[in-house]
């Protein structure tokens, strides 16, 4: 199974719109972040994890071929905003997309994209097939998923963890409870999204306290901002076997 990062920034993306900070300003192609997101390339399915306003470039980047599910984490717009860019997938399979989204999420997507839902059907919109989804595991197919609960401030946020991989974005706090699913997972990512405090996302010391904590192999921090720093000047910094993940980033799990 592979995981590819689509998308390795925050609810802005990096470079941020007008800003002339280094990070913003930098040729690295590490510093390139489009908005969070991962592909899941099992046997039997392709899977992405939220479909943020990205998507589009995401999918013809990765030369993706094929989509057969959507599962999303939580309802904030940088984590939704690409669903209608389904359609191509819908023409080329001639099937609906399966949607993977707790209840509240679902209200959310039919607030958002209320066109979809209608009655009248309108020529040409998304397919979609819903997938009511809560805390406990799922399959897609061949892949199993096991929903972490996380708090993004106040709003309850899934992660997932798929084998020996966890994937969890918009963290500020996580349950005893939910840190038992995690524990045992050889590969971790979660979201580190600047140095200084924020009221929904873990900072750089809060991601590199929880990755100790949780003891993966390997963990790989995502949902960045430009006030991070430059990816070339922080991940050298950072603790063995911790690194910061970046869009386009390919692993086996």
């Amino acid at each position: 199974m592979i995981i590819t990062f689509l998308g390795t920034g925050t609810s802005q993306g990096v470079p941020v719109i007008a800003c002339t900070c280094d990070v913003c300003l930098s040729a690295d192609k590490h510093d390139k972040r489009l908005r969070t997101s991962i592909l899941i390339e099992a046997e039997d399915k392709t899977i992405v994890i939220d479909s943020g306003p990205d998507f589009r470039y995401q999918m013809l980047r990765e030369h993706v071929m094929k989509l057969d599910a959507i599962v999303f984490t939580h309802e904030h717009k940088d984590h939704v905003a690409g669903m209608d860019d389904i359609r191509a997938f819908n023409y080329k399979q001639q099937k609906a997309i399966d949607i993977y989204a707790t209840e509240r999420v679902q209200q959310g997507l039919r607030r958002e994209f209320s066109y979809i839902f209608d009655n009248f059907k309108y020529p040409g919109i998304p397919q979609v097939e819903m997938h009511t989804i809560d805390k406990e595991p799922f399959n897609i197919g061949s892949v199993n998923l096991t929903p972490i609960e996380v708090m993004h401030y106040k709003l309850a946020v899934l992660g997932f963890r798929l084998r020996d991989f966890t994937y969890i974005t918009d963290a500020k706090t996580v349950s005893d409870t939910e840190k038992k699913k995690i524990k045992g997972s050889k590969i971790l990512v979660i979201n580190a999204l600047q140095k200084e405090n924020h009221i929904s996302h873990f900072t750089l010391d809060e991601a590199i306290a929880f990755a100790k904590e949780i003891g993966a192999e390997k963990t790989y921090f995502t949902h960045i901002s430009h006030r991070l720093g430059k990816h070339a000047d922080v991940n050298p910094l950072l603790p063995a076997g911790i690194e910061l993940a970046y869009d386009g980033l390919k692993i086996e799990i």
